[in-house]
């Protein structure tokens, strides 16, 4: 691959008059937050979500929006980098807190694109993309539990976000239930790990591990949160624009929302922090409005898959006891009608709200019913500063700017290709779904095996509950697509372009996607 500096001098084209005076630019990625969590999306919810209603109805709304998989790590490597992760050497499942980097320092992403524009560019939140840990000495290992991980929290890591064009990373290295439980600031930790602690239980679930004196679980998403604003603050005064990728740590586990929305919704643990999570979002829109950089900001809100929380009809659901995986349908669903959940290859696994304000380019209270990708973060961010992508970069990733004005675009986002924990694969073309598998190959039962027939075909339009297989019906449209899915498979990219390479064999393809 090319060299970065390399990369970034070439492909300019005119600047589209929105791209005329530089957006600032802030994407908020929620942390398993459900389709149907979300108030504007989903009227039944009830959960408030003030500030997300807002945007709507300041922006536009996109009715069928998918995360780049179900679980963590993949969905954040598209959105950094406009490709889907199962084309590199993670195909299945997420990393944890102490694994190594997995984007390729030599790849071009969207901070570096950005950066490259005259951006000062900032990661702020949970990253969960792997970093590299200086290691102890082996007479510095942690004694009793978790011996092998003997990390020296006084040295320099290597592979930060601050390698992949972020001038600011402070954050967590992964989710918050995995440890270790110690901030990280640019390529420091701000401690020493030096405390241990015990696994906890749902709703407050996180694995034990090593943990920094200062280190408070709940108040985690606070400190996210005023770092922003404080960056948001620092910039707008400045001259230059700039890139605030905000990653979340909720909805996702450990459930514990701050003292002073803990019994606030009504719905338990979990619905209290969907309310803290949109005041988050409400946090950073007011830092926006107050710095008067309100109208050529573009804010866009989504999140990574969508809810971990189940349907519950048998009485035992998350209203009723907080330990408990799930609501009673009658009082919420967090994956709106969807079949299934975070992890599955089904609607429910991938199907995310998608929020869009930008008031000088965007008109509000507008709704999208194109189906849309996180992987299209880097191409809509390279067309709206007039910069031509090369081949090497961004092989998943489409424009939505067109989407923005309410104009077709030129090459319309088709093929989006959903992918299950488990590394299953299934493919969206306008109303058609095509499973590859015999279940969900997440969480729910049956969970089936990558590749192993019966397939499934879905009319979304009349079914987006995915109740009704109708492979057998219109078995020319399950030929077409399982064609059309081999082909994005082996050439590297679902994008126009020169084919690419993947990094390593997908496990169990088919030969006749080969």
């Amino acid at each position: 691959m090319l060299k970065k500096s390399l990369i970034l001098t070439a492909g300019l084209m005119a600047a589209s008059s929105q791209a005329a005076e530089k957006p600032n630019v802030i994407f908020i990625l929620a942390d398993d937050l459900g389709y149907g969590d979300v108030s504007c999306f989903n009227p039944e919810s009830k959960i408030k979500t003030p500030n997300m209603d807002l945007l709507a109805a300041e922006g536009m709304r996109f009715t069928d929006a998918h995360s780049g998989s179900a679980v963590c790590t993949p969905t954040r490597y598209g959105v950094i980098t406009g490709r889907y992760c199962w084309r590199s050497r993670l195909k299945k499942g997420v990393l944890n807190g102490y694994s190594g980097h997995l984007i390729n320092p030599d790849r071009l992403t969207v901070a570096d694109v950005m950066k490259n524009a005259g951006y000062a560019t900032a990661c702020i939140g949970k990253w969960h993309l792997g970093m590299d840990f200086p290691k102890g000495k082996e007479s510095d290992k942690y004694q009793g539990k978790n011996k092998k991980k003997n990390v020296d929290y006084t040295g320099k890591i290597e592979n930060t976000p601050n390698s992949l064009g972020f001038d600011y990373f402070f954050g967590i290295s992964a989710s918050l239930d995995f440890p270790p439980y110690v901030y990280i600031e640019n390529d420091r930790f701000t401690e020493v790990a030096s405390g241990y602690c015990e696994k906890v239980g749902f709703p407050g679930f996180y694995r034990q591990g090593h943990i920094a004196p200062n280190f408070k679980h709940d108040e985690v998403l606070d400190e996210f949160t005023e770092k922003s604003v404080e960056f948001i603050g620092k910039q707008a005064k400045s001259n230059k624009p700039f890139f605030l990728y905000f990653p979340l740590s909720s909805p996702h586990k450990p459930v514990l929302p701050a003292p002073r929305f803990r019994g606030k919704s009504g719905l338990g643990a979990y619905g209290d922090f969907v309310m803290q999570t949109d005041d988050v979002i409400g946090r950073v829109l007011k830092a926006v409005k107050d710095n008067g950089i309100e109208e050529n900001t573009l804010v866009i809100v989504t999140s990574d898959n969508a809810s971990f929380m189940y349907r519950y009809t048998d009485g035992n659901c998350h209203t009723k006891k907080d330990s408990a995986h799930g609501f009673d349908p009658k009082n919420h669903t967090s994956n709106y009608h969807f079949r299934g959940t975070k992890c599955d290859i089904y609607e429910g696994g991938h199907h995310v709200p998608y929020l869009v304000r930008w008031p000088k380019v965007v008109k509000a209270g507008t709704e999208c019913k194109a189906t849309i990708c996180t992987t299209d973060l880097m191409a809509t961010c390279a067309a709206i500063l007039g910069t031509k992508l090369p081949d090497t970069a961004g092989e998943d990733s489409y424009n939505l700017l067109p989407y923005f004005t309410n104009k077709t675009p030129l090459v319309p986002r088709v093929n989006v290709v959903n992918h299950s924990a488990s590394g299953s694969f299934a493919l969206r073309n306008g109303k058609w779904k095509m499973i590859f598998t015999n279940g969900s190959c997440g969480r729910e039962i049956p969970k089936g095996l990558r590749f192993e027939k019966p397939w499934k075909l879905f009319d979304l339009e009349k079914d987006i509950s995915e109740k009704n297989n109708v492979i057998d019906k219109y078995p020319e449209v399950a030929e077409e697509m399982t064609k059309t899915m081999g082909a994005l498979i082996r050439n590297g990219r679902s994008t126009p372009g020169a084919p690419q390479k993947n990094e390593g064999k997908i496990p169990d393809l088919p030969k006749n996607m080969e």
